[in-house]
């Protein structure tokens, strides 16, 4: 997979190509078939296939102060690209400069000029250029000027209603992590680099791999059943606390994983957590025997939950 930046030129082998273009967050259902749209017209017409992005995402960009939100890093987001049939991913830098682009500059001097696009694939609900002054059925009248196919996927309905980021954001602040791994095609996971942390779990019999959330959503505070995916591919399950650790002080938001049966050290790696289960709410505990007491009836109901 080949990531491409949009202050970069873009290869010659990769000009021509189709293009799914949106934001993509969490590579959900929806954006799985707007991608998947834009690799058959790739097969059928033997062009390359880009997936654009954005980053920052553009809410970040005029809402500075705006709670993290994020579903995916670009380098998960690639990941899935990749695993999706895409021959590569272009980044757009969202800033001040794109933020000013007209809906007519971003169709002649983004698409045709600068990256060279034949064809364009995007969910019926996109929207582009300055103030939003773009949707499909200009994309599609200004890209037939300029020798664009404009292509529109409908929304994909899942459940109750209709698949979106917004969605599954909502069930993750809600504790459930199952609703959102329907809407996503699999759990909501969070990568990081495993840091050092105050090493009270290991001192109890609990040694946690201590992972900063960055710029990821918050789903609800609590225990969870999960998996890590380490470096060299292996899949450990555990029982995870995220939140600010409220028995002890000063309070520090961490994802705070426990490995059932593991004992290497993984600091300085970069592993991934995935959530399958809410067991319950984040609480604050007398002293620590009394957690100990809970955490050992946590990692048995997370044991019992992922089929240990």
């Amino acid at each position: 997979m080949i990531r491409l930046t949009s202050l970069d030129p873009v290869p010659k082998a990769l000009r021509g190509a189709v293009l799914a273009l949106g934001n993509f967050d969490g590579v959900h259902r929806g954006h799985q078939a707007v991608i998947g749209r834009a690799v058959d017209i790739g097969h059928q017409q033997s062009r390359p296939v880009i997936v654009a992005t954005f980053d920052p995402h553009p809410v970040r960009f005029f809402k500075p102060d705006v709670a993290p939100f994020r579903l995916t890093t670009l380098d998960q987001r690639e990941t899935l690209f990749e695993g999706l049939g895409a021959d590569a991913m272009m980044v757009f830098e969202f800033g001040a400069k794109l933020a000013g682009t007209t809906a007519q500059e971003f169709v002649t001097d983004l698409l045709v000029r600068d990256l060279g696009i034949a064809a364009v694939v995007t969910g019926s609900d996109f929207t582009f250029g300055k103030g939003k002054q773009g949707n499909v059925a200009l994309l599609k009248l200004l890209g037939a000027e300029v020798g664009i196919e404009a292509h529109a996927v409908s929304p994909v309905a899942q459940g109750d209603g209709i698949v979106s980021s917004s969605r599954i954001r909502d069930a993750l602040w809600s504790g459930d992590p199952q609703q959102a791994a329907a809407l996503l095609t699999r759990p909501f996971a969070i990568r990081g680099m495993v840091q050092h942390g105050d090493k009270v779990g290991r001192t109890i019999g609990y040694p946690t791999a201590n992972i900063d959330l960055g710029s990821y959503i918050r789903p609800k505070y609590g225990i969870y059943a999960v998996t890590g995916l380490l470096p060299d591919g292996r899949v450990l399950k555990g029982a995870a606390n995220l939140g600010i650790r409220p028995t002890f002080d000063p309070p520090k938001e961490l994802l705070e994983p426990y490995f059932f049966d593991f004992s290497e050290n993984l600091y300085g790696q970069e592993i991934e957590v995935a959530f399958h289960h809410f067991i319950r709410p984040e609480a604050k505990f007398d002293g620590l025997d009394a957690l100990v007491a809970q955490m050992e009836k946590d990692c048995d109901e997370a044991r019992r939950l992922l089929g240990a």
